[in-house]
């Protein structure tokens, strides 16, 4: 994929290099995949959207802590609400977390030049 110009909150850039499925973990463990991710390595933050959480199988609810407010991930398990992650909200309004990586993928183009060198083991 050649690099795509997109807007961002920042304005138009030419960030996105790559795209596919990647899997992230937030800070208590739940699991996310996302098959359409956007990869940019000169990004320091990411944004996840509600299509994603829901994709995976989670709910979303927003509820006030005292003076803050939060943004729940929940599932049902045996008929119970958990609450399994907990996002707290900028004053822009933006929730954020912290996430990690947890699977790598790279894929590489190749031109071979013969053709039986490039997948068979005979």
């Amino acid at each position: 994929m050649a690099n795509t110009n997109v807007n961002t909150i920042s304005g138009l850039s030419n960030l996105i290099e790559s795209f596919g499925r990647t899997i992230i973990m937030l800070p208590k463990g739940t699991k996310l995949c996302i098959d359409d991710a956007l990869y940019s390595s000169k990004s320091s933050i990411n944004l996840l959207n509600f299509k994603d959480i829901c994709y995976n199988g989670y709910h979303i609810e927003t509820n006030n802590e005292g003076s803050g407010e939060f943004l729940y991930i929940t599932s049902i398990v045996s008929g119970q609400k958990l609450v399994l992650e907990k996002l707290h909200i900028f004053s822009s309004g933006l929730y954020y977390t912290t996430m990690r990586t947890i699977e790598t993928n790279v894929a590489i183009h190749q031109k071979f030049s013969d053709p039986k060198a490039s997948c068979s083991n005979n």
